[in-house]
């Protein structure tokens, strides 16, 4: 009967781990929406052209926001957000329309890809693209302010110790460098 009980409880504290995965990621009180990678697990491959569409069709900036589902660092960051839901989250809704990417650790630079349109690019090229001109290596949790026409806003930091405060936040919400 013991042994029962303890594959029950394995299985349960599986079903529990699933479920806190499934709920990580960019708090909802931000509305954030989902931008599911497709093509795993050769490449994970982000559509970005329907976030410039509707970007362009609300005359709003994009808060693109790439997290790992296995980051330490990214579960702080959104631990952030969420505890400062109440003062963040009107500022962000008044000029920017957040995406959220998700992927995980093991996805490295060299197989994630973002598509605009019918171009589909690699990490290094996207960043690139849209005038990052940095050579950035691929950090989680990582975040790029865009224009609607995809142009960023701010170069941004990425990783852990990033917006940390709500002052913080806010500075980089109003594209203050």
């Amino acid at each position: 009967m013991s042994d029962l009980l303890r594959r029950l409880a394995a299985v349960l504290a599986l079903c529990v781990a699933a479920g806190a995965a499934a709920a990580a990621g960019f708090p909802a009180r931000f509305a954030p929406t989902l931008v599911p990678g497709t093509g795993q697990p050769q490449r994970l491959e982000f559509d970005l052209s329907a976030a410039l569409q509707r970007a362009q069709r609300e005359n709003k900036r994009l808060y693109v926001y790439l997290g790992a589902n296995d980051c330490p660092f990214c579960r702080k960051y959104e631990a952030f957000l969420e505890k400062n839901a109440t003062e963040l989250a009107p500022h962000f809704a008044r000029d920017y329309i957040v995406y959220d990417l998700r992927s995980s650790l093991s996805v490295q630079a060299d197989r994630l890809y973002f598509r605009i349109g019918d171009k589909s690019m690699p990490y290094a090229e996207f960043n690139r693209s849209i005038g990052d001109e940095r050579a950035r290596q691929l950090v989680y949790p990582s975040v790029w302010l865009l224009d609607a026409k995809g142009k960023p806003l701010m170069q941004m930091p990425a990783g852990t110790g990033t917006f940390e405060t709500v002052p913080e936040q806010l500075e980089i919400l109003r594209l203050e460098q």
